[in-house]
C-alpha cells in the first residue's frame, strides 16, 4: 500500500467510525495531544475529548447520521511522516448519501503524522461551504 493509500484509509476508517456510531473508535484515529476544530468554531483538544464529544453527538442529534466525502481529496506530504489532506464532505442527518442537498456540505483540512502507532490524525479543521454572493 502506498503512503497515500495509507493515508486516505485513516479517513475511511474515520467515516466508518462515524457512520457506525463508535466515538472510541472514532477518537483512536487521533494523536494524543490533537486539535479539533469544528465548523462552528468549536475547539476539542486530545483524543479522549474528541472521542467525548462525539459520544454525546453520536447519542444525540448526529444519531444515525452518514458521513461522506466529495470528490477526489487532495493529498501533499510535507514530510515522509508528516501529510495535509484537503477534502470535501459533510455528514447528512437523515442518513443519506448526499450532504450537500441537506446544505451541510463542508471543506476537511488533516493534517497525518506517521508514528509508532501507523497514521493518525493530528489536526482536523471543518469548514461548512457557504456561498455569500448567492444570498
Amino acid at each position: 500500500m502506498s503512503q497515500r493509500e495509507e493515508v486516505l484509509s485513516v479517513l475511511t476508517r474515520l467515516a466508518d467510525a462515524w457512520n457506525n456510531g463508535d466515538a472510541t473508535s472514532y477518537g483512536n484515529l487521533f494523536t494524543e495531544d490533537a486539535d479539533y476544530v469544528t465548523f462552528f468554531g468549536l475547539r476539542f483538544v486530545g483524543r479522549q475529548a474528541i472521542a467525548d464529544s462525539h459520544r454525546e453527538l453520536f447519542e444525540g442529534p448526529l444519531k444515525g447520521s452518514k458521513l461522506a466525502g466529495f470528490g477526489e481529496p487532495r493529498v501533499r506530504f510535507l514530510r515522509d511522516d508528516v501529510a495535509v489532506v484537503v477534502a470535501g464532505g459533510g455528514s447528512s442527518l437523515t442518513g443519506g448519501d448526499d450532504p450537500a442537498a441537506e446544505g451541510r456540505e463542508s471543506t476537511l483540512t488533516y493534517v497525518l503524522v506517521r508514528g509508532d502507532e501507523g497514521w493518525q490524525i493530528t489536526a482536523f479543521q471543518n469548514t461548512r461551504v457557504s456561498r455569500p454572493w448567492e444570498a
